[in-house]
C-alpha cells in the first residue's frame, strides 16, 4: 500500500504549485486519464502519445474512442 500512495505523497508539494485551479484541474483530469490507461493494462505514456497524435484530426463525434478503455477496452 504504501509503494500505491508514495506518487501522491510525493507529488502533493509540486501540484500546490500548479498556477491557478484551472491549471491544478487539467493536471487532475490527464493524472486521472494516465491513472486509468494503467489500470486497464496499458503504457500510460505511451498511450498519451498516441491519443495526441491522432487527436488534431480525430473526428469529434467519435472522441470517446480515444479514452483509455476505447470502444473496444483496448485504449
Amino acid at each position: 500500500v504504501e509503494n500505491a500512495i508514495r506518487p501522491v505523497c510525493l507529488g502533493r508539494r509540486n501540484w500546490l504549485f500548479t498556477g491557478s485551479e484551472r491549471a491544478g484541474r487539467r493536471a487532475a483530469a490527464i493524472q486521472s486519464l494516465l491513472a486509468t490507461a494503467k489500470l486497464n493494462g496499458l503504457e500510460p505514456y505511451a498511450w498519451l502519445r498516441e491519443t495526441l497524435e491522432k487527436l488534431p484530426v480525430w473526428p469529434y463525434s467519435r472522441i470517446d474512442e480515444l479514452l483509455p478503455l476505447g470502444g473496444t477496452g483496448k485504449g
